[in-house]
């Protein structure tokens, strides 16, 4: 019998991840209610999801006797864990918990867990597209789009769970032991959620802290702050590098577990546990410098639970990246577009800019602020972009931080961006969508943004 049946369960966010915890929650027999703080004309999509089944809906408000009176609230990764209503039911002994935890402890497969703040999606999609070249199942879910849980909802069978955690599920996240635990690396991120950039540092840092003795815990050796990482870490450490090994002294090359990549020879090198591979990315089909570190990631969490080196390969030479990271939309007269709508901070969108070195950019920018300094991108503006054009919330701010540094347009829309970027536009040049800002002040999600920007691109 489900320890969850007939159990008062309230689930706070409706989204995807509030969804899936009420129909694994009903399923289990428990009595439901979804609470948000938006009306129900928002959230009219996943009201119609959760169709016929049986559960409450308090929307437009939270009541805080109803987050008193649960015996267990889920909490969805969108809602601060610090709102009055949750402080009021810690006080009450409730439990709380997430999405996330819950999955893991219906678990019977290992888990990978892949956090960071740039580069987590890709890597996450890799590691599952090697473990399918290898014909090993891999349920990909996690921050990616699918619910964790809708893996034990629907009983799929899978060799291993592939989860991309954001910092918001991983700090209301308690019962988490991965098998394997990935850190693309920490930049500035989430500054409006967060009190501070440490607090966010240490809310990734709780995945960190989950990891046991048999976990292998990957880190980036080249990001400053997941180099530290490596003092905390109790697990099994591996490496991924751009420096090699050799030239770092200290005795780093002898101890060295991971993966290095040498960009005269466009190969990536690993030695695991003793045993050296060398995979060849002189055939990649995708853009970025970066996404090499991505690669390394990848085949070290892959390798660890022994995919292939051939099914490795097989993927390094096929894959295509990511839908909305660096991805190419159309060639219209000469000019190039991609859609970066993924970009959603400075540092991400720095790495955009970094990987067309030959081409004169027009960079499309702004969104909602999430409470960074823009001033890091100067010098970058000012060597690779030719024009800069602003637009959203963050416009002004952007402008003042970095609008000296190239020729600048505000605009009002985002059909105005888009449309003057292609008037200004000569052969050759390459137009960039790369927002480095949230999306949530003109659109839903960076996903419905970025498909928004292909549909203009591909009426022009």
């Amino acid at each position: 019998m489900s320890k969850y049946k007939g159990k008062k369960v309230l689930v706070v966010g409706l989204g995807i991840s509030g969804v899936a915890v009420a129909r694994f929650m009903v399923k289990q027999g428990a009595r439901v209610t979804l609470t948000d703080m938006k009306q129900k004309t928002e959230l009219q999509e996943y009201v119609n999801q959760l169709g016929e089944l049986k559960v409450e809906f308090e929307l437009g408000k939270h009541n805080p006797q109803t987050f008193r009176e649960s015996e267990l609230i889920v909490v969805s990764p969108g809602v601060p864990l610090n709102i009055k209503p949750l402080d009021e039911a810690r006080e009450a002994g409730v439990q709380i918990t997430s999405e996330v935890d819950l999955a893991a402890q219906g678990f019977q497969e290992p888990m990978i867990a892949i956090t960071g703040t740039n580069g987590k999606t890709t890597v996450t999609t890799l590691i599952g597209e090697m473990f399918k070249a290898d014909n090993k199942p891999a349920y990909v879910g996690g921050n990616i789009g699918k619910p964790l849980l809708d893996h034990l909802t629907d009983g799929s069978r899978a060799d291993v769970i592939v989860a991309e955690l954001s910092s918001f599920q991983i700090e209301a996240s308690q019962k988490v032991v991965p098998a394997v635990a990935v850190f693309t690396n920490v930049e500035p991120d989430h500054l409006d959620r967060y009190p501070s950039y440490e607090a966010y540092v240490d809310a990734k840092k709780k995945l960190l802290r989950a990891c046991d003795r048999n976990t292998y815990v990957v880190l980036n050796y080249d990001n400053e702050v997941t180099r530290k990482f490596a003092e905390e870490n109790i697990g099994k450490l591996m490496w991924f590098t751009k420096k090699d090994p050799l030239k770092e002294g200290g005795g780093f090359a002898e101890h060295f577990n991971g993966a290095y990549y040498n960009a005269s020879q466009k190969k990536i090198f690993t030695r695991i546990f003793g045993k050296e591979e060398t995979y060849d990315v002189s055939q990649v089909k995708v853009y970025g410098e970066h996404n090499k570190e991505n690669f390394m990631a990848a085949i070290c969490a892959a390798r660890v639970l022994n995919v292939s080196p051939q099914a490795i390969q097989s993927v390094l030479n096929s894959f295509r990246g990511v839908e909305h990271r660096l991805e190419f939309v159309r060639k219209k007269d000469g000019v190039f577009f991609f859609n970066d709508s993924k970009a959603t901070n400075p540092q991400s969108m720095l790495k955009a800019l970094s990987s067309f070195p030959a081409n004169p950019i027009i960079l499309i920018a702004g969104g909602k602020d999430k409470n960074f300094d823009f001033s890091p991108l100067q010098e970058t503006v000012r060597q690779r972009v030719k024009i800069l054009i602003l637009m959203g919330e963050a416009k002004e701010k952007m402008n003042r931080a970095i609008g000296d540094f190239t020729e600048t347009f505000m605009v009002g829309t985002f059909e105005e961006g888009v449309l003057l970027a292609f008037q200004k536009s000569r052969n050759g040049d390459i137009i960039l969508l790369s927002p480095g800002c949230a999306s949530f002040d003109m659109f839903k999600n960076y996903e419905e943004r970025g498909e928004y920007f292909k549909k203009l691109v591909h009426s022009l």
